[in-house]
């Protein structure tokens, strides 16, 4: 009750309490005229006087009776104050006194449950707005970023503060350079008189302390005008714009010449000629400098209007197109004072696609300062389209897009590529689409374009050459990279050999598709090849035998486990189907064709069929000639080289009409004598005619399997 009862009288004593340390410990005296600071303190320490008669005057001290009152009224039937009654009536009857001796049995054995009760410390009604939270809640700010000492700094604001000040120092400052420069600040006690260099930008912060007067600032470094605080004032910041003086006159005073550290300009330039590959990804390598760092760039592609060729679609004046600005590459690690970055990207699909433009390059720094590169021609990359029909939509589609005049012409020169769509199109979907094309530009002929409707129809004539140059090879890549994917997450989840086993499969199945694919379309070119203009020549030649390598070892490292090796692998395959180029004509290492592939194969069946007829016939020299084997030097029978020259012959001559023919001839004249096997057979014992039948039997095999297989490979 006595804890209950200091809470009610005095909270709101310990509320403005709370609320002038807070302020206090923070540190506001330091930073507030002295005069609010004494006014401050004078009004809370009225206010504690207030709030302490306040609640002295409703404090009682609880006493020994209402104390037992309020544990008697948290029991049932008040047992305390039971035991304490007198017995009224019937106080001479024996049976009276019985019933009364029981009834104080029960109330005493009540009394002995009797706890301590809580004390009611809630004062919600009392301060409706939470105060008392608040004063608490900045105390506890207080003491998380201030300090119960600094309380004590209040007492040298007064008359008697005067001494303390005077051993201290009389002026502080700091010179703190901006901070893309990453240079320290300078506390300016520390620095002896004289010349002093800070960076371009500084900020200069200087405290007087004292009596106002006593110490004046003079300063030709910031360049103000205007309305300037006074050269007294406590405190004072400015930032450093031009070379000057700096001084602080008065007792303890300093001055300096300032220089100051001039912030460059930045600077950009292109190092190399712009590279791009087939698909029109173009790479502009190019190097920036400052001498703090560089914040960001851009490139600005501008029309080169006097450099295009002005004839055909591109003969009538123009539509406006706004320049292209593009942002640089900036690095994410590292030093941006001095970097070489590569700007990459796609602009195939731009208005400016493979027309004459210039490319500036401009870059910023922290102080918004700008440098522009010397303006650099060039003819903007764009894809490169080989089939004759797919350049024509193209140039089509850059024409519409020069200007909204060429609609009419645009119109014609479809109609005109239309006109015999079975020496043009390869399949019905393409004509058709160029159909609607030349529909929706009479409707727009007719009803007039507008800028939106020109470029839905610059979209479509776009994905309809896409689709007249690679055919169905997008869709082939498509399912070659979907079964990498497939084949990839096999390899984090940790799949079981028959599921690699037939994701393999999936990924060879799909890498012919696209391989065929690649041969089919490419065109050829100059000396029998069309390899597009890498720049760096970074496009390969490889053949399908290294991607049948690569593709069983990674297949053979997941079978063993070693999964980081294999997706390791994978990341190589993956890269070189990126630069992968198809090679035609003679010569070429590239992919072969479908009917290249059936020849490669039909002269691997009968290098096996030669391989097969030398077997045979040493086995059977070995029989009828056990002894022969073993001459000095091993040196090959006349009947095994004739046989040689006779599996030479047929390895580069005529394919055969069947294996066996072929075999029984060889064979007789490998024996010299016409000699038949049967024979040998007879004259041997009976292990001979077993091993002997034994061997036929095996030949006999091995000749019809390579006799399936040469007709399965056989052409006209």
């Amino acid at each position: 009750m006595l804890a209950e009862r200091v809470t009610q009288a005095f909270w709101p004593f310990w509320t403005i309490l709370f609320a002038t340390l807070a302020p206090l410990m923070m540190g506001w005296q330091d930073s507030l005229p002295i005069e609010i600071v004494w006014g401050f303190v004078v009004v809370m320490a009225l206010a504690l006087i207030a709030a302490a008669i306040w609640g002295a005057r409703r404090f009682k001290m609880p006493k020994r009776a209402e104390a037992l009152a309020r544990v008697d009224s948290r029991l049932p039937g008040r047992p305390i104050a039971a035991l304490a009654d007198q017995q009224a009536i019937g106080a001479g009857d024996a049976a009276s006194e019985e019933i009364w001796q029981v009834h104080l049995e029960r109330m005493a054995a009540r009394s002995r449950d009797a706890k301590a009760v809580q004390p009611d410390l809630r004062v919600a009604s009392r301060d409706p707005y939470g105060l008392r939270y608040i004063a608490l809640l900045a105390l506890v700010v207080a003491f998380m970023f201030g300090s119960l000492w600094r309380v004590g700094s209040v007492a040298d604001l007064g008359p008697t503060g005067g001494a303390a000040m005077a051993s201290g120092p009389m002026w502080e400052g700091w010179v703190a350079p901006p901070a893309y420069t990453g240079k320290p600040t300078l506390y300016l006690a520390d620095i002896p008189a004289g010349p002093l260099r800070v960076p371009e930008g500084s900020t200069i912060t200087l405290r007087l302390y004292g009596e106002v007067g006593t110490l004046t600032l003079h300063e030709t470094v910031s360049g103000r005008m205007g309305e300037v605080e006074s050269a007294s004032a406590p405190q004072q910041a400015f930032v450093v714009e031009q070379a000057g003086r700096l001084e602080i006159d008065g007792n303890g005073g300093a001055a300096w010449d300032v220089s100051v550290i001039d912030d460059i300009a930045p600077s950009v330039s292109i190092t190399a000629p712009v590279e791009a590959d087939a698909n029109g990804e173009m790479a502009q390598a190019f190097v920036a400098d400052d001498d703090y760092a560089v914040v960001s760039g851009t490139a600005t592609i501008a029309l080169d209007l006097d450099r295009v060729d002005r004839r055909f679609g591109l003969a009538v004046a123009p539509d406006p197109i706004d320049p292209l600005i593009l942002d640089l590459p900036m690095p994410f690690t590292g030093s941006r004072a001095n970097f070489e970055e590569t700007l990459i990207d796609n602009l195939s699909e731009h208005p400016l696609a493979n027309l004459p433009v210039t490319v500036t390059f401009a870059v910023t720094d922290a102080r918004e300062q700008i440098g522009v590169a010397a303006p650099e021609q060039m003819i903007l990359p764009g894809r490169r389209f080989f089939r004759p029909i797919a350049k024509a939509v193209i140039e089509q589609r850059r024409d519409l897009l020069w200007s909204a005049e060429n609609d009419r012409r645009v119109l014609q020169v479809l109609r005109a590529l239309s006109n015999r769509p079975g020496d043009l199109f390869r399949n019905e979907t393409t004509y058709l689409r160029m159909r609607h094309i030349i529909r929706q530009l009479v409707n727009f002929e007719e009803f007039g374009m507008n800028d939106d409707q020109r470029d839905e129809l610059a979209q479509a004539l776009w994905d309809l050459a896409i689709q007249l140059e690679d055919g169905n090879l997008a869709d082939a890549r498509e399912r070659l990279e979907r079964a990498q994917e497939r084949l990839a997450e096999a390899m984090r989840n940790g799949a079981s050999d028959e599921e690699i086993a037939a994701l393999m499969d999936e990924l060879r199945e799909a890498m012919d598709d696209y391989m065929a694919m690649l041969a089919q379309n490419a065109e050829p070119g100059e000396g029998g090849t069309d390899q597009p203009d890498g720049g760096d020549g970074e496009s390969l030649d490889v053949s399908r035998a290294e991607l049948q390598a690569l593709m069983d070892r990674i297949q053979e490292l997941m079978e063993e486990g070693r999964m980081a090796e294999a997706a390791e692998l994978m990341e190589q395959l993956n890269q070189l189907m990126e630069n992968l180029t198809v090679t035609q004509g003679e010569g070429g290492d590239g992919p072969p064709t479908p009917g290249e592939q059936s020849m490669e194969e039909l002269a691997d069946t009968l290098r096996d069929q030669q391989q097969l007829n030398d077997e045979a016939f040493r086995d059977l020299q070995e029989q009828f000639n056990p002894g022969r084997g073993e001459q000095d030097g091993n040196q090959p029978q006349p009947g095994q080289g004739q046989q040689g020259e006779q599996g030479q012959g047929q390895g580069s001559g005529q394919p055969l009409e069947g294996g066996e023919g072929g075999q029984d001839g060889q064979t007789g004249e490998g024996l010299g004598q016409g000699d038949r096997p049967e024979g040998g057979a007879q004259s041997g014992d009976g292990a001979g005619g077993e091993g002997q039948g034994g061997t036929e039997q095996s030949l006999a095999d091995r000749q019809d399997a390579l006799r399936r297989g040469l007709e399965g490979h056989s052409y006209s």
